[in-house]
């Protein structure tokens, strides 16, 4: 072997060398990532009071699954670990803790609740624990200062509240309101925005109630009595369709009515409550709804529909809790493969809290999702929509509150 071939040959195996170490240098991972696996943890309400939302958890994991098909993320598999919390803050505390300190996942994702999301959310932001993309629009949860790790998805609560107030303004200036809220953050969030958009005075009654009551019957009797001609509830799926029941069962001669997005859903609020009952009533959204004629030949509804019958065929696509799930999975999947081979807590973080003007098949037209690490609200903008007795269609254009 003659000195110059030793030499060219000594040149190339370091160069290999260092192109191998600066390949390995570049992949980064925090516990949860890994060469071929990412592993993401969600609590969902799979049983309990509010177990018809859990749907969302079924399609996110099913998404996850279809991705896996296709090679997944950057050549890595998603692992979706997603627990039964029940609607239960101590057993969100324990599966949370489970999927962080047994199950090591590299952040949390999507998990329902605003008391459920409260038992934990300080304890992700010490161990730094991304929490992103939350179902409650409960303000603590985007605020970067105090809780860099928690993320929303839903839309603020006070904005939505401040939107049906935009919309009682312009369409009744002298409306008497009443409220019935649920006695959480939730419902004290809305109540806040609608306050903050009205005219002092301008809500003449209030009534709470508790997510474990029976009924709330009582409650919209007494509110009746005050005489009020809009009626706006901030309630849960069940409250709300007893709400709405309620105030046809008294005759209460309301000119407008509004549900929290939250409860906007025809197959588990207005058919139990209804369809004569729940015409006319008001809310906001921000995606399709995929078994609405007007979305029939959408290639985006189209393609979801698709999905459904191959990944989920027992589930009910009219039920708009999958198109939620949908389209979080695919804002998940956005997030991981921004954050390349750089897989750590931080910059899973970072690429979730840099979103910029991202408009996925399923939302609305006109609606995109945007971040900064200032600004945690995904949405700036909601569809006003008014229930015809068959299905909820929209009331003009978007608006921002």
């Amino acid at each position: 072997m003659t000195h110059r071939f030793k030499l060219a040959l000594a040149v190339a195996a370091g160069a290999l060398a260092i192109a191998s170490g600066q390949s390995a240098l570049a992949k980064k991972y925090d516990p949860g990532a890994s060469d071929t696996e990412v592993r993401i943890g969600n609590t969902m309400p799979y049983s309990g009071p509010a177990s018809s939302f859990s749907a969302a958890g079924k399609v996110i994991g099913a998404y996850f699954q279809k991705i896996n098909d296709a090679g997944g993320v950057n050549g890595r598999k998603l692992t979706w670990l997603s627990y039964d919390d029940q609607y239960s803050p101590p057993v969100t505390v324990e599966q949370t803790r489970k999927l962080v300190e047994k199950d090591n996942v590299l952040a949390m994702m999507g998990s329902l609740g605003t008391a459920t999301n409260t038992a934990v959310y300080r304890y992700l932001n010490q161990k730094k624990v991304p929490q992103l993309f939350l179902l409650t629009g409960a303000p603590k949860f985007s605020d970067p200062k105090s809780f860099p790790y928690t993320t929303p998805f839903t839309p603020s609560f006070d904005f939505e509240g401040r939107v049906f107030a935009n919309q009682i303004k312009a369409s009744k200036p002298d409306a008497k309101v009443a409220v019935l809220y649920q006695n959480d953050d939730m419902g004290k969030a809305y109540l806040e925005g609608l306050k903050a958009g009205l005219a002092k005075g301008q809500i003449v009654a209030e009534e709470s109630y508790e997510s474990t009551d029976p009924t709330v019957d009582s409650q919209i009797v007494k509110l009746k009595s005050s005489g009020a001609d809009v009626f706006v509830s901030f309630s849960m799926p069940r409250a709300a369709a007893q709400a709405i029941k309620k105030v046809k069962d008294i005759n209460w001669a309301v000119s407008e009515q509004y549900v929290a997005s939250a409860s906007a859903y025809v197959k588990t609020v207005m058919e139990p409550a209804g369809v004569d009952a729940a015409k006319g009533v008001m809310s906001t959204i921000y995606f399709k709804d995929a078994s609405d004629p007007r979305w029939a030949d959408d290639p985006a509804t189209q393609e979801f529909r698709a999905f459904m019958k191959k990944y989920l065929p027992n589930e009910d696509v009219t039920n708009s809790q999958t198109v939620l799930g949908y389209t979080m999975a695919q804002l998940m999947v956005h997030v991981i493969g921004a954050a390349g081979d750089d897989l750590t807590r931080e910059n899973i973080l970072k690429q979730a809290t840099n979103i910029k003007t991202l408009k996925l098949p399923m939302l609305l037209p006109g609606i995109a999702m945007q971040t900064t690490p200032n600004d945690y609200q995904l949405f700036e903008a909601f569809q006003l929509i008014k229930f015809d007795g068959k299905q909820f269609g929209p009331i003009g254009t978007p608006v921002k509150p």
